[in-house]
């Protein structure tokens, strides 16, 4: 009885573990998506069906509410909802300004509130940031994950999601790093997300960041590519690659690809088995 007593009181777990930490305890997590909702982080490039379904299906099919965030590009009065991935919204909001006390205000943020998804259209990153970043802005877009939605975003809209924001410079995109511009939206905790890197010749670029932040996690994703995050597993959507640069040599590379349909766990940073098949029949 006494035992039975201390079980349902939580105390015998507790007792037995005084002397010491739990031996079952998980190691800590190296890098983390979000722990509701999904994440299409798209490496720019015209992309194909199969990441418009995806987008489709997490964003709520017919019922889906989009917002669309031109505010990267240099020329937002020529950038419209992307027209290459049919049926992904129902419905789709732009909301754009520069003005962050615009950004911050009630008034601005009330189409996030209702979304189901949002897309962050491509240009440079550092925009994103100066306007929205520390704003309610971009609270009421992490609260739009919290309750189970999609952030999805290409090119300078997928390096966004990253904690550490790669190219963010203002001078130009050659720079890796730059000081005053280094904080991403952090949807994907402990990594730096780059964009078109195959089609750019950025391949091996992530690795001087990684050098120089020990224990960052590279994701380089070329374009016609998505990478599909939902928690702390990462799937290979599309035509080409993701590479992962996380300190570490490859065949005499500071990189390894990722293929189409390939998943990796970003807590541990490994590739996960392939899902078996199912019989059919």
């Amino acid at each position: 009885m006494l035992r039975r007593s201390f079980l349902a009181n939580g105390l015998w777990p507790a007792l037995l573990g005084a002397s010491g930490p739990r031996a079952s305890a998980e190691p800590a997590a190296k890098s983390a998506g979000p722990a509701n909702g999904a994440l299409l982080i798209i490496g720019g490039g015209q992309q194909g069906g199969e990441i418009g379904r995806a987008g489709r299906e997490l964003s709520g099919g017919d019922g889906g509410r989009w917002v669309h965030i031109p505010t990267a590009a240099e020329d937002v009065s020529n950038v419209t909802p992307p027209n290459n991935l049919a049926g992904w919204h129902a419905t789709m909001t732009r909301l754009h300004t520069w003005d962050r006390k615009v950004a911050d205000s009630e008034a601005f943020v009330a189409p996030l509130r209702s979304a189901t998804a949002v897309y962050f259209e491509g240009g440079r990153q550092w925009r994103l940031v100066d306007v929205y970043g520390g704003t309610r802005t971009e609270r009421e877009l992490r609260a739009v994950l919290d309750r189970g939605g999609l952030i999805a975003g290409t090119s300078a809209g997928a390096t966004i999601q990253g904690s550490y924001l790669v190219r963010g410079s203002p001078n130009g995109n050659g720079t890796m790093m730059s000081p005053g511009h280094e904080r991403g939206f952090g949807y994907v905790k402990n990594a730096a997300i780059d964009q078109h890197v195959l089609a750019r010749g950025r391949a091996a670029d992530m690795a001087k960041v990684v050098a120089a932040h020990p224990g960052l996690l590279g994701i380089g994703i070329d374009e016609g590519t998505a990478a599909l995050v939902q928690q702390n597993i990462l799937t290979v959507v599309g035509r080409s690659v993701i590479l992962i640069t996380d300190g570490a040599t490859h065949d005499g590379k500071p990189y390894y690809a990722l293929t189409a349909g390939t998943r990796f766990d970003l807590a541990s940073w490994t590739v996960l088995p392939a899902k078996a098949e199912r019989a059919g029949g």
